[in-house]
């Protein structure tokens, strides 16, 4: 059984398949893969490894969520100004990050895909941060705390993989792809942090 990622009108703010057109072309999306090294083989890997996350996908949020708990200036972009975090914020970015997995695992990487990723990228900057979910927390979520994040975020799926993979060498090749998949999601969240022609 793989996870699927259909268009889930359970989870709000989900608009995959509606977002506005990415100002990324698909060849420079090519441009980002081959940079990461990112092939048909990693597709076909991530695939697989969306295979053994189903039904696991809440376990893995458990332990992300975990994380920024126990991080203030992460949970910060959680919270009011000076205040505690916003729990129904906090469960409707956990329903959108465990859809998340499922599409970085299953999802072709095309228009759509490319689309959305813009889309998850301004939610983190000023032009739509609280929008979807109309709350009052920060403006933005820092640059350097996505690139960061890049690293909890890859290493905690490991054990996750191993669970249900027993050759260490299959688990280290989703690895790889999941970490390319990671790189290149993060390289294009960064896109409206920059300055025009610098990107």
């Amino acid at each position: 059984m793989s996870v699927q990622s259909p268009k889930s009108p359970e989870i709000p703010g989900y608009t995959y398949g509606a977002a506005s057109h990415s100002p990324v072309s698909l060849a420079e999306l090519e441009e980002l893969k081959a940079s990461v090294m990112f092939t048909n083989r990693d597709a076909e890997l991530l695939r697989r490894a969306g295979q053994l996350l189903d039904g696991q996908v809440e376990k893995v949020l458990d332990v992300w969520y975990g994380f920024v708990a126990g991080q203030p200036h992460l949970v910060a972009h959680f919270s009011r100004p000076d205040g505690p975090p916003i729990a129904e914020y906090l469960e409707a970015v956990r329903a959108r990050f465990g859809q998340w997995i499922r599409d970085t695992c299953t999802r072709p990487y095309d228009q759509e895909w490319l689309d959305y990723q813009n889309e998850i990228a301004l939610r983190h900057t000023p032009e739509h941060k609280n929008e979807t979910d109309q709350v009052g927390s920060t403006p933005v979520v820092p640059l350097r705390h996505l690139i960061a994040l890049t690293g909890p975020i890859t290493t905690t799926i490991r054990p996750f993989l191993a669970k249900r993979e027993e050759s260490a060498e299959q688990v280290e090749a989703m690895m790889e792809a999941w970490l390319k998949a990671v790189l290149l999601q993060v390289a294009l969240w960064s896109r409206p942090y920059t300055r025009d022609g610098q990107w």
